[in-house]
């Protein structure tokens, strides 16, 4: 992790502005894209090798469908930035991330104490997701930690 508590990854920052995905779609020549609710990112897939940065728009807390475009890049295979941008609250971090989030910008600041407390609260997980982590249900049958 970064000196940012907000920022899972080793690499550095991209800075980029991000381009609409109908611009990057017109020019395919960006290396940081912004999807807003309702755009379809599968339209991004034969692009994933050449994008830094996806930031996905939160204009509402209650929004949910960026959780989905993040866990369809991830499950395509993007390793590049995947950052949560604008109504995203402390109790929502740890979804997002089991979705393939790693970074974050919430519109309001994020007290660093109470996000390390809601990250590490639970010990196991009740599903898969595209963060990987064994379900318990697995490790009690007998399957290993990754």
């Amino acid at each position: 992790m970064t000196d940012s508590p907000l920022r899972f990854r080793d690499d550095a920052p991209h800075e980029e502005p991000a381009v609409t995905l109908d611009a990057f779609l017109g020019q395919t020549n960006a290396t940081a894209v912004r999807i807003e609710p309702g755009d379809d990112v599968r339209a991004l897939l034969p692009h994933l090798g050449q994008l830094a940065l996806i930031e996905i728009a939160f204009p509402a807390f209650r929004d949910g469908r960026g959780y989905s475009a993040a866990r369809i890049l991830r499950e395509a295979g993007y390793t590049g930035e995947l950052r949560a941008e604008g109504d995203v609250l402390v109790d929502q971090i740890l979804p997002m991330r089991r979705c393939g989030f790693d970074s974050f910008a919430p519109r309001t600041e994020i007290d660093s104490a109470t996000l390390k407390a809601s990250l590490s609260r639970y010990d196991h997980v009740y599903q898969g997701a595209a963060d990987g982590a064994v379900p318990v249900w697995k490790l009690r049958h007998g399957q290993p930690r990754p």
